[in-house]
């Protein structure tokens, strides 16, 4: 599923910029049908009623009863707004019915809290936007997705970039692009923005190797890093050097390729802009021990600030299946760049809606998932994705926005999320047998500090089971909560409910109230590794057809290298020196595996600033190596540089089906 979705979001930037409805304006707040509370709801004609075949409107809620009805105003060419009132926080299907009582359209509409007070820059609740693409060339789209995303209440969003784009020949920088006023619609929004780029323009590109890999001279990626970090500081305040480098659709890279590629981009990041925060390439799929492994012998964690990842599982395997990350993160932050999973689209091009069953489920999954993701150690997650968006491969649509950017439920669920959790950090969970959930923080929800709680009941199963499952729950004697609301933000006059269901709920608290409760501790992140880059980088080529596939998910893998046995290999190691004075020192073969022969175990060298110089290692595999993953294949490289530092580069030359995997 993932790698199939990522190649088509490569394929969104050259989209041409989406139609926008009659049903949506451009600018103040009624932007995309979505209205703060308290404001008239005025909604527009989409294009896909008809008017003629109007003769009469109603507006439903989330649970399917009407809450608002009339007759259109004026004549069937030029109808006037409908003019629904004030309606209360919530989500809202808008239907046009015929004179047979049949639905001749519809469209959707959202009522939101207007933020009480401006989020938290460090609040968790962020969210994927791709805004420089899905409204490629369109400032008046991207102020539009800028501003939807900032009504929501997210600190964070994340958008994309193209190298090929913004380098088409070397050294040769585009001057104003997509990219310049998208970053700048997000920042006028009070948005933080997080970059990525994920392709090699052809002139930087391996001619030996596959479309989609990393640039061979790691001097390239440094220079565009360098001129990037400048370029859009102030602008763009983190990086992601590539995304998802691990899956074949991004490279089939391996853990030693992604570590280099990852110094080299934070160097250059760094001398750009040394303000910028340089996240790990993130990583795809369930996180592997076997890819920890790989950070770590390469000594990788002075070069990034943050350790990224992404997530398509469901909410309850969070917190088992991040473990080799927050080890891998080394204390750093962990952000969860992308997060969602996929529902299947009911009906056909272009609209792909999701069942109306379904859509509700979803919106429900959101706070179930930003909740679980910081307990589960998540300093910034990421929902994919704000705009609509559809993988046809396998029928799933992703989008909080239809693709007239009118609400999905999830989005209003969002705006919920966002005002109830800003700032959020976690506290620690309730367990409630057997499916209960109930996760505490302290966060500031309308601008107040206090104790939040979320709470809901569901059973780990796939989409056609969710929704089915209940826990009775109440709160400890003393502890009274001061507001209470549902999954999409309004108030339950009511209290806490005695049974909690798959609709999650927020539970306000007094600060430290939530400390009555028995709470199980969140997971410790992993101790934080001393170190400093060193502007020395050692990097390993192997040709493609020496890399093999080790499986841990259907759509993502570990990749590593393999060479023949009892044969002998020619590698070639580079040496960079993107420091800004001239180093030397030797690099050594510090270990090997027992039994291989390695020729020669040392190399003594100079290099000046901006310098790459080769290195041939001949490599001969023996036979009986186990063919299991207790078997040592593990080689480093270790340089001495004087005050320049000790480089390391940690490889594989054998791989086993399996052993990526071993949970």
């Amino acid at each position: 599923m993932l790698s199939m979705r990522l190649v088509a979001t490569l394929v969104l930037a050259g989209a041409a910029p989406l139609a926008l409805s009659a049903a949506a304006p451009i600018g103040g707040e009624a932007a995309a049908n979505v209205f703060l509370e308290g404001a008239p709801v005025l909604i527009a004609w989409p294009r896909e009623a008809p008017a003629s075949a109007a003769t009469a409107w109603r507006i439903l809620d989330d649970g399917g009863s009407t809450v608002a009805g009339g007759a259109p105003a004026g004549p069937a060419a030029g109808r006037e707004p409908i003019d629904a009132g004030r309606l209360g926080i919530g989500w809202y299907r808008v239907e046009f019915l015929d004179g047979d009582g049949g639905c001749a359209g519809w469209t959707t509409a959202a009522v939101i809290a207007k933020l009480a007070a401006p989020v938290p820059r460090d609040s968790p609740v962020c969210l994927d936007t791709a805004v420089a693409w899905f409204a490629r060339g369109n400032p008046l789209g991207q102020e539009r997705h800028a501003r939807l995303a900032a009504l929501a209440g997210v600190a964070w969003t994340r958008d994309r970039l193209s190298w090929r784009d913004m380098e088409p020949s070397k050294g040769a920088f585009a001057e104003r692009t997509t990219y310049d006023t998208a970053a700048e619609a997000q920042t006028a929004h009070g948005l933080d923005v997080l970059q990525v780029f994920h392709d090699t323009p052809a002139w930087a590109a391996d001619p030996t190797e596959k479309r989609g890999r990393f640039a061979r001279d790691l001097r390239d990626v440094y220079r565009f890093c360098r001129a990037m970090g400048a370029r859009f500081a102030g602008r763009v305040r983190a990086w992601e050097p590539w995304n998802e480098a691990n899956i074949e659709s991004f490279g089939g890279h391996t853990a030693a390729e992604m570590c280099a590629f990852q110094k080299a981009a934070y160097l250059g990041f760094k001398a750009g802009d040394p303000a910028v925060i340089v996240g790990w390439n993130a990583y795809a799929g369930v996180p592997a021990p076997l890819h920890t492994k790989g950070v770590l012998a390469n000594e990788t964690w002075p070069y990034f600030d943050t350790y990224n990842i992404h997530t398509y599982d469901w909410p309850d395997s969070y917190v088992a299946n991040w473990a080799p990350a927050r080890e891998a993160a080394c204390g750093k932050p962990l952000w969860i760049t992308e997060a969602d999973r996929g529902m299947k689209y009911e009906t056909g091009a272009p609209w792909h809606e999701l069942p109306r069953h379904g859509e509700i489920l979803k919106a429900h999954f959101m706070a179930q998932s930003y909740a679980t993701s910081v307990f589960a150690g998540a300093s910034r997650h990421f929902h994919f994705i704000l705009g609509h968006y559809t993988e046809d491969w396998n029928g799933v649509q992703f989008g909080l926005l239809r693709r007239d950017f009118t609400p999905r439920p999830a989005y209003a669920a969002l705006a919920a999320i966002g005002r109830f959790l800003a700032g959020a950090r976690a506290l620690g969970r309730q367990r409630i047998d057997p499916h209960g959930h109930v996760y505490a923080f302290r966060a500031a929800p309308d601008g107040a500090e206090g104790d939040v709680l979320v709470a809901w009941a569901e059973k780990p199963s796939d989409w056609p089971d969710r929704g089915k499952t209940s826990a009775a729950w109440s709160l400890p004697a003393g502890v009274v909560p001061s507001a209470v609301y549902d999954y999409l933000g309004r108030p339950l006059s009511a209290g806490v409910p005695a049974t909690l269901g798959s609709a999650p709920i927020f539970v306000l608290l007094p600060r430290g109230a939530a400390a009555k409760l028995a709470l199980e501790a969140p997971p410790e992140a992993a101790a934080r590794r001393p170190g400093e880059p060193t502007p020395i980088v050692l990097q390993i080529h192997v040709p493609s057809d020496a890399r093999q596939k080790i499986e841990v998910v259907q759509w993502a893998g570990e990749y590593d290298h393999v060479i023949a046995v009892e044969a002998d290999v020619d590698l070639r190691i580079f040496a960079y020196n993107f420091g800004a004075g001239a180093a030397s020192g030797t690099i050594a073969v510090e270990h090997a595996p027992s039994g291989w022969d390695l020729a020669p175990r040392a190399w003594s060298m100079a290099l000046e600033p901006f310098d790459r110089r080769p290195l041939d290692l001949r490599v001969r595999r023996p036979k009986g190596v186990p063919g299991d993953k207790t078997a040592d294949t593990w080689v480093v490289l270790r340089g001495d540089f004087g005050a320049a530092g000790r480089p390391v580069l940690a490889f594989r030359l054998a791989a086993f089906p399996g052993e990526g995997y071993d949970r």
